[in-house]
């Protein structure tokens, strides 16, 4: 039977980056496998990046959500009425090539592959250099070096969360992909209910990854298939939102799965350390615009520190994504 394949884009005021993945889709290879959806949802976008998007070239369906909710909500939006064999999540700054989607399906349709439940392929930045996407668990100790600038310092003796650059030669199993090109098999995803939506944007990806591995299932690298990624993305337009963002969405992680001690110690760091080490940083670079989001983004965070006591409470609750009951796991045979 042919496998099939749903692709979810979540669209915030990506302009022509868009319709460029649109029609990279378009000209890809699609052999061997059904392509039955490609689903943008679009998070209230202003620049008119969403309008205008059907050319009756691609299966399009295109959510508008009256708010932005987030990205793993979008992501669940875009894959909550899904019944393909396998969901594509992928980000609007992603160009794809030729063997973008068929090399990764057909290797998750071997049979010695059957305990692989998300694979990534290699990303290219706009140079054409490879470009880190693979990442190992982060423990909180991960983060008390980064957050000191340890990993910068000494990388052999603090290595950082992502892999380096010379490890995404070969093919691997891997600890995590990275979301801007995440296929999973649907059955899989369902059954972990989705991306948790307690995390507005990052860190969702990392959260799913670990809780196939927690059920039995491993993460690939593909190198053998490649794309195009700018990196960045919409994100860009608003670095103090985007640095706030991953900073509250990395100690909402650490309360789920580092336990309620190395949790608080990590928040502490990230509230009284870590500021100053950023700006001590950032002023070696002389850098003022970036030494002002930065203090823009801890702001931001001490003004939220109310409601994350609060989400961090819920942090080892798993929800099902559009009801809030509890789903079951399941180990792959």
């Amino acid at each position: 039977m042919t496998p099939s394949l749903d692709i979810v884009i979540v669209n915030w005021n990506s302009g022509e980056q868009l319709r460029r993945c649109l029609e990279s889709i378009q000209a890809t290879s699609r052999d061997k496998f059904e392509l039955t959806r490609v689903v943008v949802v679009d998070n209230t976008s202003c620049d008119g990046s969403a309008d205008d998007l059907h050319d009756g070239t691609l299966p399009l369906t295109l959510i508008r959500n009256t708010e932005n909710r987030g990205f793993a909500a979008a992501c669940n939006c875009g894959a909550k009425t899904s019944h393909a064999d396998y969901l594509l999540f992928l980000n609007p700054d992603v160009r794809l090539i030729s063997n973008s989607l068929v090399e990764p399906v057909a290797f998750m349709e071997k049979p010695e592959n059957a305990k692989v439940g998300i694979c990534g392929i290699q990303l290219l930045d706009e140079q054409g250099q490879v470009s880190p996407t693979c990442s190992r668990f982060p423990t909180a100790f991960t983060y008390f070096s980064r957050m000191l600038g340890l990993d910068r310092l000494f990388p052999n003796l603090f290595p950082g969360h992502f892999l380096e650059t010379s490890d995404h030669g070969q093919s691997r199993e891997v600890d995590q992909v990275m979301g801007a090109f995440l296929l999973i098999r649907r059955t899989l995803f369902d059954r972990l209910g989705g991306l948790d939506e307690r995390f507005f944007v990052y860190f969702e990806d990392l959260d799913l990854s670990y809780r196939a591995f927690e059920a039995g299932w491993q993460s690939h690298y593909l190198a053998a298939a490649q794309a195009y990624h700018k990196g960045g993305g919409c994100s860009e337009q608003v670095k103090a939102a985007r640095l706030f963002y991953s900073l509250r969405s990395r100690i909402l992680y650490s309360y789920k799965h580092f336990g309620w001690a190395s949790a608080t110690g990590l928040l502490a760091g990230t509230l009284l350390v870590e500021p100053f080490a950023r700006l001590a940083w950032t002023s070696c670079r002389g850098s003022m615009q970036e030494m002002q989001s930065t203090l823009q983004a801890y702001a931001m965070l001490w003004r939220a520190l109310p409601n994350l006591i609060f989400e961090h409470r819920l942090a080892n609750v798993p929800q099902d994504s559009a009801s809030g009951s509890l789903r079951p796991l399941s180990r792959p045979e």
